[in-house]
């Protein structure tokens, strides 16, 4: 007799009839035993065991002079290369750094980059020698990390979403709020309207022009494309140059020559290894796309007629700008320019130069003649800027809030009256003496801070 009420009996599963639960039952097998997953596009092998991952081994780049471009990366990168590009990368992972540059490696350039840390302990950049265009950090525990001996340039930068100090993101070209707690920007908002004298006490001939500038008059110039200088005491005279210009030597001079340079980072690149490096009377144009016309470290420019660029030369240690005509700042979108920036370093001097941030056309007077702080580097010390004049800015000298900074001279400077807010913010900060007799106006010769 047959139960009729009796469950109907469990068959064997017909395996060859059921691939999807086939595939199922491996993927719940592997997730608690051996996982291999393939990364096509790196070409990389992560292996897990019983759940646990190891970690991703770096993508290490080492072609001198490569490019890595529009990738995505889940794993830290290593530069082991000199003059490494990472060009419109997005970079996730966790480790020690999401970027690392090898001990000697020199002209790492990161640009258009994201990076995406996913542990708190992870630094963004390190250690330091390279330089950051546009980049975007978020999650890390240090966005760009440097020491003394290397530092790191870093430009339009932000870090979890705010814009990293001592970069240049920011400023509209209409007029921003003056800072409420600063006690110059009361004073310069008291000045009486500017109504030159009859005869400035200096005249304006005194200082560097476009006549005493620059490639002298009468120099024939051969054409020349980019340069790499990486030889001491190599000499390079007489050049049109169209293109930029790295230097990793000691002792090397450009001399009586002109550049026409449109990379979106400098003219003129000190990379490691150069030290003692001599511009002059040398004519650069910045094509309105230099981030900064010269940087960073270890040079002196004299006579130098520089014009045309988002920044001029970048001040950090071992600095001079002697008898230059800097000029002619390029508003492009977002840019916040300065004729001369430092954001930390030592031994810097700038004297006997035309600064001009001021544009007499369009009536701009962009950010500043010189702005300081000590923003990418511990401190900012042992730095002179005398018998200059300069004209222009939101405030002519930018003293940052944040400067930790020591022996900083401003004396026997004179200042023209088209900025927006006043002539100096912070001039009282630690660290800064202002001469408060000999920083005056050009048209009267009066102090500008009484």
């Amino acid at each position: 007799m047959t139960d009729t009420n009796a469950a109907p009996p469990i068959e064997p599963p017909d395996l060859a009839r059921q691939p999807g639960r086939i595939r199922r039952h491996a993927l719940l097998i592997g997730a608690f035993s051996l996982t291999l997953v393939v990364l096509a596009a790196s070409g990389y092998l992560v292996l897990t065991l019983a759940g646990a991952p190891v970690r991703a081994a770096p993508l290490v780049l080492d072609q001198p002079a490569g490019v890595l471009w529009g990738q995505t990366v889940n794993r830290p990168i290593e530069v082991a290369a000199n003059n490494v590009t990472i060009r419109r990368v997005k970079v996730r992972t966790g480790g020690g750094a999401a970027i690392l540059i090898r001990s000697g490696v020199i002209g790492t350039l990161i640009e258009d980059t994201e990076i995406q840390c996913t542990s708190a302990g992870t630094d963004g950049v390190a250690p330091g020698g390279y330089s950051a265009l546009r980049v975007r950090v978020n999650g890390c525990r240090q966005a760009f990390r440097q020491t003394d001996r290397l530092t790191a340039t870093i430009v339009e930068s932000e870090q979890d979403g705010k814009p990293y100090p001592g970069g240049e993101l920011s400023s509209p070209i209409g007029p921003v709020p003056a800072p409420p707690d600063d006690p110059a920007a009361d004073q310069m908002r008291d000045e009486p309207p500017y109504a030159p004298a009859a005869a400035p006490p200096t005249p304006i001939t005194y200082w560097p022009g476009a006549t005493n500038t620059g490639v002298p008059v009468g120099t024939v110039l051969r054409n020349s494309g980019s340069l790499s200088l990486r030889t001491a005491g190599q000499i390079v005279t007489g050049l049109n140059i169209v293109g930029c210009i790295t230097v990793a030597a000691a002792n090397v001079q450009i001399l009586r020559s002109k550049i026409t340079c449109n990379s979106p980072t400098y003219a003129i690149r000190t990379l490691a290894g150069t030290t003692n490096l001599l511009i002059q009377d040398v004519e650069i144009n910045s094509m309105a796309t230099n981030s900064a016309s010269i940087c960073c470290n270890d040079y002196t420019l004299r006579r130098g007629n520089v014009y045309n660029m988002i920044d001029g030369p970048r001040l950090s240690s071992n600095t001079r700008i002697f008898d230059s005509y800097l000029h002619s700042l390029a508003r492009v979108p977002g840019s916040h320019n300065d004729v001369l920036q430092s954001t930390g370093g030592n031994n810097i001097i700038v004297r006997h130069n035309t600064l001009l941030s001021y544009n007499p056309v369009t009536k701009d007077p962009f950010n500043s003649c010189v702005t300081i702080g000590s923003e990418t580097s511990p401190t900012l010390t042992n730095m002179t800027v005398e018998d200059n004049y300069c004209n222009g800015g939101n405030y002519s000298i930018g003293i940052s809030p944040r400067l930790i900074g020591s022996n900083i001279i401003f004396r026997r400077n004179k200042y023209g009256r088209d900025f927006r807010y006043g002539v100096v913010s912070g001039f009282n900060r630690p660290g800064v003496l202002w001469d408060k007799p000999t920083n005056v106006w050009f048209d009267t010769g009066l102090p500008v801070i009484p």
